[in-house]
């Protein structure tokens, strides 16, 4: 059986570059960025979000869309949010729409559910969104408009609720506790990918991204039992 074709948004970015690396094995990668991507595992393209002709091009051919691009700012002003997160992740969704794309990977943040966090409360995904900010309220968008194309298009969509993307040595050298909770490891981030793309019996679902840290206050049981993940990584050994 052929190689899945999988397209990458924000390939040149920090989770985009180990991704990449890690899936290059299982599928036939295209990547995406606004700027170059630096020694590409396939084909490369620039196009910037607001370009619906480009990221429709982009999706052409494609059986599942990973889609890292947008603003990572949890203090990013509204104006540019507004751009990166709320209108180009509409105009991804519907890139993917017209060029018949299976299934969506979609980088959702743990933001989205921040003020529980502030106030000590164990989430799970099922839970009323708190966004902490306006990047969580634009992550908050994009999950809410995943639900529509699934319900209106027929689209799938796995929403990714990453939590600390970090090497381990960045774990090991914190400067507070709290990564020990919220820790993602790169192999667990692409693990959580490949099984989010290989699970075609799930059309949507919303799943908290992190490794199976011990003192993890984000729950993964949905992710375990939908998903099949398992995650390979604690942060405790690194405390």
């Amino acid at each position: 059986m052929a190689a899945k074709k999988v397209l990458i948004t924000g390939a040149a970015g920090r989770i985009g570059n180990e991704l990449r690396a890690r899936l290059k094995g299982r599928y036939t990668l295209r990547l995406l960025d606004r700027r170059p991507v630096p020694e590409p595992e396939g084909e490369a393209l620039v196009c910037d979000l607001g370009d619906l002709a480009g990221l429709e091009a982009a999706c052409a051919g494609m059986d599942a869309v990973v889609h890292l691009a947008g603003n990572p700012g949890n203090s990013a002003l509204w104006e540019v949010l507004l751009e990166d997160n709320i209108k180009g992740t509409y105009n991804l969704f519907e890139a993917a729409r017209r060029q018949a794309v299976k299934r969506v990977i979609f980088a959702s943040t743990n933001h989205v559910t921040g003020f529980y966090e502030f106030e000590g409360i164990y989430t799970t995904p099922e839970m009323q969104e708190r966004p902490d900010s306006l990047y969580g309220v634009s992550k908050a968008f994009g999950e809410d408009l995943g639900r529509f194309f699934v319900d209106q298009h027929g689209l799938a969509v796995i929403c990714l609720r990453i939590g600390s993307f970090l090497p381990e040595e960045a774990v090991r050298n914190r400067k507070g506790d709290r990564v020990l909770s919220t820790w993602l490891s790169p192999r667990d981030c692409a693990q959580l990918v490949w099984r989010g793309i290989e699970a075609e019996a799930v059309k949507f679902g919303i799943f908290y991204g992190i490794s199976g840290n011990k003192r993890a206050y984000w729950d993964t049981q949905n992710a375990r039992q939908l998903l099949g993940y398992a995650p390979e990584d604690d942060a405790e050994r690194l405390a």
